[in-house]
């Protein structure tokens, strides 16, 4: 028996493709630099031993604005996101309807696939995160309804997409659930958020929900978070109602380590998996195989192991601007992860 790894998403960027992203090079230059960049990371990805792999989202603008670049009927000064070390982001704010994704992330996982025998997941944006480019103050001759029902409509196709490609998971990025905690301490607009999504994965039979899963983490931009300061264990027994098969958490960051494990074991449904976060992305420090371990053997006292995974907390680099993290020390803790989790493996299989 095996305990399953995987990856988030994101990878860093070389300098030579953040600066070119960054000066708007020409087309043609960019394209090269993408193809060069994804051979690169699937190469590396390769070498450490992982059996379920990304692209790296290396042609991602970041995680949530893929489907929105190119689109005319969006504008500048939406919602605005700050992080704990000062900076923040802001999303685009949609002008007008209706509301099409402009490109799909089955181009990502489509070339991916062509290139690698290793298996590829493809990271997607949730629904709940698109649905606030919608403006407060509505939009003439375009209602919230209206949009709701073309937003689930475009959201359920990135998906389907992905898989008719041949993806072997599809994991949607629900970052802003524990953010909506901070926003909305009684859980109305994260109870929305959950409804929404699950709007989407009803469009999925029971087996496509398996290939489906949700990643949760507090944020991880520039080596910061968002919302980490947002008690977990009140997110997470809300988030098992999605109705998806897998769940990627973040773990390794977190400081009580062994109550967000009892609070996962008491909530998990039995077809669900838990993938815990074993590396925290947010540091520099390359975790040891032993370490990793350790936390996998602290999980499965209170996760069945068959329900057990590991991945990573977050993607390395979820915005295409984001240097606070090298390509090798991300390898190298990635690395950690896969053989950590094999030496659990013949820990508890011994």
């Amino acid at each position: 028996m095996k305990i399953q790894s995987e990856p988030i998403g994101s990878i860093p960027r070389s300098p030579e493709l953040i600066e070119a992203i960054l000066s708007n090079g020409a087309a043609g230059d960019l394209e090269k630099l993408y193809e060069k960049a994804v051979a690169e990371t699937l190469l590396a990805f390769e070498n450490t031993g992982s059996e379920v792999i990304t692209d790296g989202e290396q042609a991602k603008s970041s995680f949530v604005t893929y489907p929105l670049n190119g689109l005319t009927n969006i504008g500048e000064g939406g919602m605005r996101i700050d992080f704990e070390d000062g900076h923040f982001r802001q999303l685009p704010v949609l002008t007008k309807g209706p509301f099409r994704f402009a490109r799909f992330a089955e181009q990502y996982v489509g070339y991916a696939i062509k290139r690698t025998n290793c298996l590829v997941k493809q990271a997607v944006i949730s629904a709940s995160a698109l649905s606030l480019i919608y403006p407060a103050g509505g939009l003439e001759g375009y209602s919230q309804d209206e949009f709701i029902s073309d937003l689930i409509n475009e959201c359920e196709k990135d998906i389907r997409l992905c898989l008719q490609q041949g993806a072997h998971k599809v994991q949607i990025d629900f970052t802003e659930g524990r953010l909506s905690l901070k926003l909305d301490p009684s859980g109305g607009v994260l109870r929305h958020f959950i409804d929404l999504n699950n709007l989407v994965f009803a469009r999925f039979t029971k087996d496509e929900q398996q290939k489906l899963g949700v990643h949760v983490c507090p944020g991880g931009d520039h080596d910061s978070t968002h919302s980490a300061d947002v008690d977990y264990n009140s997110f997470l027994p809300s988030l098992f109602d999605l109705n998806v098969g897998n769940f990627y958490l973040q773990l390794a960051s977190e400081h009580d380590k062994t109550k967000v494990l009892k609070t996962i074991g008491q909530y998990l449904k039995v077809d669900q998996r838990a993938f815990i976060g074993v590396i925290d992305v947010n540091s520099p420090r390359i975790e040891s195989a032993e370490e990793v371990s350790d936390l996998i053997l602290e999980a499965v006292k209170y996760i069945p192991v068959n329900q057990l995974g590991t991945t990573d907390d977050c993607g390395f680099s979820p915005f295409c601007d984001d240097r606070s993290t090298t390509r090798e020390i991300a390898f190298a803790k990635i690395k950690a992860r896969i053989d950590g989790t094999k030496l659990a493996e013949k820990i508890i299989f011994s």
